[in-house]
């Protein structure tokens, strides 16, 4: 028994004793409202009278109805069964298209999911560290698709494969290629084109298959040709900066997490089944927040525009070198002040110390020019023929 609870039972004993309720609050500098309270819990008959009871209101007029807290987990289970984004954003959308009334915010959703304790890791975005970086974005489909490899990865039995991805970063429509080894990426770059259309800009990274070889660097490697014959024009990131290819970074994260390790698949020809499997279900119903809630292709159909596709199913078997086109390495110009294009070194202005440049391969005019920001910072003949 506390001192508090021990003062109740001797205010209560020496009134029962007869002495009078002033007497006793003035002995006790209590109030005479709190003598009469302990009084009237004494008067109950309760055992425990004398124990202090919780403030907490019984009922609490902004708490989650059960039932709405039901569907709100039995959403989170069943998109996640379904290999769908299951974040609180996508139970609201989910709850809105079921009917559910009364469907809370998305923070009270995210409350309810930790409180439950199924919630999963999400990584904190990329801050840039204040060096301004060159940016192709444009907000229409068709304009900037991001292109990557995963792999090698191994089926059951030990059967090794690669997986290309292309991603238009406007709204998220993709394609999935699976591929037995390197040599077949440019046809899975076509057949990539043929479901989601060819872009104005085809951004990748440095690999080798991409640019050609290091020992010709001017020689305009097979998917450099391709874009060029084909009115696309190639963006290579600065080496060793896989972030600057984010969109399909993140798809290759949701590929390995909804699709490859969820997935059993025993040679190739159900891993390009399953594979097309997961690229119609992304492409119709993932559903994301900078589309407002839509999923890729209710966005592409939203904006009216028609992707451009290739005239034939069958990828062009021998490209000469282009005579005009254009494309562009992205690079960070470090202390030593020299741009790297393919192993070949150039020396750069002094206003480009630690800043980064975009390098355009100007095919028509056999010329690099250097760009920082909008400014044209040099010019050189770079000879292709």
């Amino acid at each position: 028994m506390t001192q508090e609870e021990r003062l109740r039972c001797l205010a209560v004993q020496r009134h029962q004793t007869g002495e009078s309720v002033t007497a006793i609050c003035r002995s006790l500098g209590r109030s005479r409202v709190w003598l009469y309270r302990w009084l009237g819990r004494f008067g109950s008959g309760q055992q425990d009278w004398y124990h202090s009871r919780s403030r907490r209101p019984k009922h609490s007029g902004r708490s989650i109805p059960r039932d709405v807290e039901a569907a709100i987990l039995t959403s989170r289970r069943r998109l996640d069964r379904a290999d769908l984004f299951c974040g609180a954003q996508a139970i609201v959308w989910d709850l809105e298209d079921q009917g559910v009334e009364g469907v809370p915010s998305e923070r009270t959703i995210a409350r309810i999911l930790a409180r439950h304790q199924v919630t999963s890791r999400r990584e904190g975005r990329y801050c840039p560290k204040g060096t301004s970086y060159p940016s192709f974005w444009q907000k229409t489909p068709g304009q900037v698709q991001q292109t990557d490899f995963v792999g090698p990865c191994y089926l059951h039995g030990g059967i090794r494969f690669y997986s290309l991805h292309s991603i238009d970063i406007a709204i998220n429509h993709c394609a999935i290629e699976p591929l037995s080894g390197l040599a077949d990426a440019m046809d899975a770059i076509w057949k990539s084109w043929l479901r989601i259309g060819m872009p104005r800009y085809q951004q990748i990274d440095n690999a080798m298959i991409f640019f050609g070889s290091p020992r010709h660097p001017r020689g305009m490697g097979k998917l450099i040709r391709l874009c060029l014959h084909h009115e696309i024009e190639p963006i290579f990131i600065p080496v060793g900066e896989p972030w600057r290819n984010g969109v399909v970074e993140k798809f290759n994260d949701h590929w390995r997490q909804k699709f490859f390790t969820r997935t059993v698949m025993k040679d190739i020809p159900e891993l390009c089944r399953q594979s097309m499997a997961y690229e119609r279900r992304h492409n119709e119903r993932y559903r994301y927040s900078k589309l407002r809630g839509q999923t890729p292709l209710q966005a592409l159909h939203s904006s009216g525009m028609a992707p451009r596709y290739p005239l034939s199913d069958q990828r062009p078997e021998k490209l000469d070198k282009p005579e005009v086109g254009r494309y562009h390495v992205i690079r960070l110009i470090r202390s030593d002040g020299l741009l790297d294009v393919f192993t070949e070194k150039f020396q750069m202005p002094p206003e480009a110390m630690h800043e980064y440049v975009v390098a355009t391969i100007n095919v028509d005019r056999q010329k690099l020019e250097i760009r920082l920001g909008s400014n044209l910072i040099d010019e050189i003949d770079y000879l292709l023929r």
